[in-house]
C-alpha cells in the first residue's frame, strides 16, 4: 500500500467515525440484496454487527500508517471469520459492499474516484492479510 493511499484513508477517518454506522448498515444491505447466501454467514451475529464493524473499519482507518496497533484486533477477526466459515471468495462480495456504501454515504463529492480507489487498495491489502491468517488457522483444524 502506498503512502498517498496511507494518506487519502487517514484523512477519511474523522468522516468514517462520524458516519461508520451509517456506511456499515449501507454495506450490509448491500451485501444481502446482492448476495443473499452471504446471509448464512451472519446468522449468528450480534444484533450490533453494523457498529462492531464500523468500529473496525475507523480503527484500520486511524491506523493506516501503524498497522502493527491492529494486529490483536485482526486476530480476533480472524478467529470469528473461521468460527463462522467466511472463505476467500467472500472477501469480494463486502469489498463491493464496502465501498459502495461509502460512496452512497459519503457522497460523490467527498468519496470521489481517488478516495474509492484508495478505499479499495486498503480494503484488498486488509483483506489479504486477514484471508492468509485464516488460511493458517483453518490448516489448523
Amino acid at each position: 500500500m502506498n503512502e498517498s493511499t496511507k494518506a487519502i484513508i487517514k484523512a477519511t477517518a474523522p468522516l468514517i467515525k462520524e458516519r461508520g454506522e451509517e456506511i456499515t448498515t449501507a454495506m450490509y444491505k448491500r451485501l444481502f440484496g446482492n448476495y443473499p447466501e452471504a446471509e448464512k454467514l451472519f446468522e449468528n451475529a450480534d444484533p450490533d454487527q453494523h457498529k462492531k464493524l464500523a468500529n473496525a473499519v475507523y480503527a484500520y482507518a486511524a491506523n493506516i500508517d501503524k498497522l502493527e496497533n491492529l494486529s490483536k484486533g485482526i486476530e480476533i477477526m480472524a478467529q470469528a471469520h473461521v468460527k463462522t466459515q467466511v472463505l476467500p471468495e467472500h472477501y469480494p462480495w463486502v469489498g463491493e459492499s464496502l465501498l459502495g456504501a461509502i460512496e452512497e454515504v459519503l457522497g460523490a463529492d467527498v468519496a470521489t474516484k481517488e478516495v474509492i480507489d484508495a478505499w479499495a487498495e486498503a480494503y484488498s491489502f486488509l483483506a489479504d492479510v486477514l484471508i492468509t491468517r485464516e488460511k493458517e488457522l483453518y490448516a489448523q483444524g
